[in-house]
């Protein structure tokens, strides 16, 4: 896997940096980064990739990132619109909690987040009361001076550290390397892959992007995303047919032509594959869960 290493700008001072962004869209290349990220999306929505897995995220969800772990978050289309009035913001607060020493580290106290913080590799998603209290804390954490941040974060972690609420996102863990090169192209071919995945796009088409053969192409793509070329496509198609069945109501034979599937058939069976549900029961399911919580 290389993606592109993303260097997070801070002083040598600064154990805890805070980001608060607020732009069009959030950034979307595959990249990565030595820092744990608490990634908090307070307005926008989209499909993220992390590891090796592909998902819809919205306001209010939290991914805790681990060291050195590929991800992209990428907004969805209306948001790149000329003339758009959305907004993508996130609080994000990065660390590294080897700079505060190893002997600290050591410590029987520690032993708990450490192993936190070796789950995140794989990325995680705080869910139920973890995932309130933390969107208020990082509300918060910026508030404060950099000894308090410090002492806010461990109180926080520790509290994580101990929660059933967290699940894991990814199913391996990524030792990087980094390819100015690869990470270029295989850039070019996710952003192709989402401008255009509605449409009727091939194997040829995306090795074109690339400029590779398809079997040079084929090599490449699973090597950089860990899943074929058709995985990928059907992922981010059948995700984005999921929020339609949910968000905006169409019907089965909308979704599945709105998302580049011209026999339904094969749709009903894609969409099973990978959700584990028929695009019926899935509709179902989802709407009962939404009407519980609202």
């Amino acid at each position: 896997m290389k993606p592109l290493l993303f260097k997070i700008a801070k002083t040598e001072e600064e154990a805890v940096k805070i980001l608060q962004e607020d732009y069009p869209y959030f950034y979307d290349n595959l990249h990565y980064h030595e820092e744990t990220q608490i990634m908090v999306i307070t307005e926008g929505k989209g499909t993220y990739f992390i590891g090796d897995s592909i998902g819809n995220f919205q306001a209010g969800d939290i991914f805790i990132l681990g060291s050195n772990l590929p991800h992209f978050f990428r907004s969805d289309k209306p948001y790149y619109q000329e003339g758009s009035s959305l907004r993508s913001k996130n609080i994000s607060i990065l660390f590294s909690l080897e700079s505060l020493g190893e002997k600290l580290l050591n410590l029987p106290e520690f032993y708990a987040i450490k192993k936190l913080l070796y789950n995140s590799k794989k990325g995680l998603v705080v869910l139920g009361n973890s995932r309130k209290g933390l969107y208020k804390a990082a509300h918060k954490i910026g508030q404060k001076d950099r000894l308090s941040r410090i002492i806010y974060l461990f109180k926080w972690l520790n509290k994580l550290s101990k929660s059933d609420e967290l699940t894991s996102i990814s199913h391996i863990n990524f030792n990087q390397e980094t390819s100015p090169n690869d990470t270029k192209k295989v850039n070019e071919v996710i952003s192709y892959i989402m401008e255009n995945f509605a449409n009727d796009i091939t194997l040829a088409d995306a090795s074109e992007v690339a400029n590779l053969s398809v079997n040079s192409f084929c090599r490449f793509f699973k090597q950089h995303t860990r899943k074929t070329f058709s995985q990928f496509l059907n992922e981010i198609r059948i995700g984005h047919a999921c929020k339609q069945l949910i968000e905006e109501k169409y019907s089965i034979k909308e979704v599945a032509y709105d998302n580049g599937y011209y026999n339904v058939s094969y749709f009903n069976r894609q969409f099973k594959l990978i959700t584990g549900y028929t695009p019926s029961d899935y509709y179902k399911v989802h709407t009962q869960t939404h009407n519980l919580a609202s």
